[in-house]
């Protein structure tokens, strides 16, 4: 793709950067070249590098910093919401093993809160699932899914540790054709904390998702906590289309 020569200097070379981690040029583990040896490389000021720098390292690309040479870090597998996707298809798309252990299978009235997300009453039937997601078998999202009755009485007849059970519920012809997603931190509980391998309180990236059918019903809610060194979501947007995202103020 050429270069978009309105964009920002630093973006373009933060652009040209994350082409070199990507393409190998710079491996995981390596040093960077100093910023002395990049500005004189591409001809720019020591601040429009330490800018291109920050952006890498505010992605994660790269490491160091406060007097340490940054360095290749190691690749975090990234989630497009380009498109809806279960947690198996991706870990698929970046050629990795999902896996699953499932801690419980539940029918349970709905309290207010949920109640209110999923548009039922109060007390009507969900289905509710606890399972550890896995990648190339480690420790990587704790999933809290709760399904409309209709829908999730299906999974008392699936093994949950098989493998995806938005796959199976769709092979029964059941309609999960849009997400609603919303991204944010959250501190592990003793549940995340156990299942995950860290301290209580560590700080989780937090999937919290609407799932509807093609009718516009809610069929399913979910509450996804992954390990943030692990797991991240990119979204790509232009100024001349508008994202589905959007940003959404945390009320105090």
């Amino acid at each position: 793709m050429p270069p978009t020569f309105d964009e920002p200097i630093h973006q373009r070379l933060s652009d040209l950067f994350r082409e070199r981690i990507s393409s190998g040029e710079w491996n995981e583990g390596s040093p960077l070249p100093s910023e002395a040896e990049l500005c004189s490389q591409h001809g720019v000021s020591r601040g429009t590098v330490r800018q291109a720098l920050a952006s890498l390292r505010g992605e994660g690309l790269i490491s160091g910093g406060r007097g340490k040479p940054p360095v290749v870090a190691r690749p975090v597998p990234s989630q497009s919401f380009g498109t809806f996707m279960s947690f198996t298809e991706w870990a698929h798309s970046l050629g990795m093993e999902p896996g699953q252990r499932t801690l419980e299978v539940a029918r349970r009235p709905a309290g207010e809160e949920l109640a209110g997300k999923m548009s039922l009453q109060p007390g009507e039937p969900v289905i509710q699932v606890l399972r550890l997601r896995l990648l190339d078998g480690a420790p990587t999202m704790v999933e809290r899914s709760n399904f409309t009755a209709e829908v999730g009485k299906a999974l008392f007849d699936f093994d949950t540790d098989s493998g995806s059970i938005f796959g199976y519920l769709t092979s029964l012809g059941v309609d999960l054709s849009r997400g609603r997603h919303v991204i944010d931190a959250v501190a592990a509980d003793e549940t995340d904390a156990s299942l995950l391998e860290v301290a209580a309180g560590s700080p989780l990236l937090r999937e919290r998702r609407l799932t509807y059918g093609r009718d516009g019903r809610i069929l399913e809610c979910s509450d996804d906590r992954y390990l943030p060194h692990l797991a991240n979501f990119v979204i790509e947007n232009t100024r001349q289309s508008k994202a589905a995202m959007a940003r959404i103020p945390q009320v105090a």
